[in-house]
């Protein structure tokens, strides 16, 4: 008897050991996440020459899309080269096409939605995001959300305006010097288009990703294959081929390759995880952002900030806590 507990006692040590051990890289990557997430602003205002962004962003956006294809390629000869013996087709391909494009239309949209607002009535609107992305999560995924988690996106929600709104505030410049918020009927539509667009990519290529049974890496292979031809299309239309890489620097660079990093990271979540999870991600990295930004830019902390990291912890308690 005591030896047949001992025995059960080892087993249940080994099974929990080994949980954590699965568990730790899945948190060690989302941690990632999140730091990149909120490094993007900090590192793009490195970037800056006299205060203005001096290269091309369809250029970046391009570069973004080759590096992640370049990835793919590589963790799929390196990984999963075994499973190429299995059948596939174009027919596994070309529904990635459309969320190719739906993502290549959104980063459109975010430049051209600047045109009818202000840079902070954007980041504080482009919240809205929580709420369509969960929206759709629920209705084209058949995933019931109860009024206890529907409560925790609206905190989060909540939380990420008033961060954007007032989080962060530079002491040398006055109030009167801040631009006016205002935006235009056409700005209210374009970001309702966007908060959908956006939402409908992520669920769209949630649920592609887990219908298909194949390799993460072939997949992401077919959706970055295909983002790469409608990003240079794109930058062809709109910026002259010469001077593509015109105004880069290590910062660019740093830029370029931290981004294609997470987008893996994020086809990782949406596989094995979902949507709802990358929203707690980036909600989760105003802090990462705070941070950089009052040791890069000396840039102070104000109430808004404190209370939006109290109202994504309760956010994370509503969620994820026990029920």
């Amino acid at each position: 008897m005591f030896f047949e507990k001992a025995v059960s006692a080892r087993h249940a040590v080994r099974s929990a050991a080994s949980t954590a051990l699965r568990k730790a890289p899945w948190g060690l990557m989302l941690l990632l996440s999140v730091i990149i997430y909120g490094s993007h602003a900090p590192l793009l205002t490195l970037c800056k020459d006299n205060g203005k962004i001096p290269f091309s962003a369809s250029s970046v956006v391009v570069l973004i899309e080759l590096t992640k294809l370049v990835f793919s390629l590589g963790f799929l000869l390196i990984w999963d080269w075994k499973q190429l013996r299995l059948s596939f087709s174009w027919q596994h391909a070309t529904p990635f096409a459309l969320s190719a494009l739906l993502y290549a239309a959104n980063n459109n949209l975010v430049v051209h939605m600047q045109l009818f607002m202000d840079p902070s009535t954007y980041q504080v609107l482009s919240n809205l995001k929580i709420g369509s992305t969960a929206l759709l999560y629920s209705m084209l995924l058949h995933q019931r959300l109860t009024p206890r988690k529907w409560a925790a996106l609206l905190l989060l929600t909540a939380a990420g305006a008033l961060y954007t709104y007032g989080g962060l505030q530079d002491v040398q410049r006055s109030p009167a010097s801040d631009m006016e918020l205002h935006i235009t009927p056409v700005g209210l539509l374009l970001i309702s288009l966007y908060c959908l667009i956006s939402g409908l990519s992520a669920v769209y290529t949630e649920a592609i990703l887990k219908s298909q049974d194949l390799p993460l890496n072939l997949q992401n292979l077919f959706l970055y294959f295909f983002g790469v031809l409608l990003n240079v299309a794109l930058h062809l239309l709109s910026a002259p081929v010469t001077g593509f890489l015109e105004g880069f620097s290590l910062w660019a660079l740093l830029v370029i390759v931290s981004q294609a990093l997470n987008g893996l990271i994020m086809s990782v979540v949406m596989k094995h995880s979902n949507n709802i999870t990358r929203l707690f991600v980036i909600s989760s990295s105003v802090m990462v952002n705070a941070l950089l930004s009052v040791l890069l830019f000396s840039l102070h902390l104000t109430g808004f900030f404190f209370l939006s990291v109290l109202l994504i912890g309760l956010a994370v308690h509503l969620y994820y806590g026990a029920r």
